[in-house]
């Protein structure tokens, strides 16, 4: 690969597998690796611990400003993973929890929030070498990205996923509640008036429906090194 850093932009829906190829990605490429839901996800919990209505628009603004969110680079047992640190507290397990990612969904809706955090995921990915994934990115935070992909799969995939995500942290779900939930967040995201989520006719779609995360993982390096070794 030739010397150049570029700027990844991956989108999807929840549970689509985008994180995991996000960070498994940056870390092969030594890039930059950001998790734009884990901050509106701080602004939701922040807003919930300061008991702010998820519908207040203005005050989730200033929680928006409030809240700086820092990506905690941790390797155990040859694994790597991330902290997410929001006003230096880690907040990792906390932003988890299922109203957090409920509420994050809410907050997202409002132009105050995502402007706000839209500016501060610009400056994180001002000088290339980065991964980001989210909900906007290919579109709104990042459209003049070198790659663009689109992470998905099918809901029942995606609600098997979140069933084991939870059971394996000790909570009691139900999966038809987590694929209905599911639901309810996928038409919220691409129906919201900001932003929706969609996808860009630039935008290479991978469906991780049957993939192991090997699987999908070389497949998106491929795509990226190609584009590396063209010099685009």
């Amino acid at each position: 690969m030739n010397s150049k850093k570029l700027t990844i932009a991956i989108d999807g829906p929840a549970a689509g597998g985008k994180g995991t190829v996000a960070l498994q990605l940056a870390e092969a490429l030594g890039y930059l690796y950001v998790d734009t839901g884990a901050m509106y996800r701080a602004v939701a919990l922040w807003a919930l611990r300061k008991g702010i209505d998820l519908d207040d628009e203005e005050n989730l603004g200033k929680v928006a400003q409030e809240v700086e969110v820092q990506f905690v680079r941790e390797e155990e047992d040859g694994r790597v993973h991330y902290r997410v640190l929001v006003n230096g507290e880690d907040v990792t397990t906390a932003i988890r929890q299922p109203e957090v990612e409920r509420g994050s969904s809410l907050v997202a809706r409002f132009p105050s929030v995502r402007q706000v955090l839209v500016e501060k995921q610009r400056a994180l990915a001002a000088n290339g070498g980065v991964v980001m994934e989210g909900r906007d990115i290919t579109t709104v935070v990042l459209p003049d990205a070198e790659v663009k992909l689109f992470v998905t799969a099918s809901r029942a995939e995606r609600a098997r996923r979140r069933y084991e995500q939870h059971r394996q942290q000790g909570r009691a779900v139900n999966l038809a509640a987590l694929e209905a939930d599911l639901a309810e967040r996928d038409y919220r995201d691409s129906h919201r008036q900001v932003a929706p989520l969609r996808i860009p006719k630039d935008a290479i779609v991978i469906d991780t429906t049957g993939l192991s995360v090997e699987e999908t993982v070389h497949a998106v390096q491929r795509i990226v090194r190609a584009r590396l070794e063209r010099g685009e």
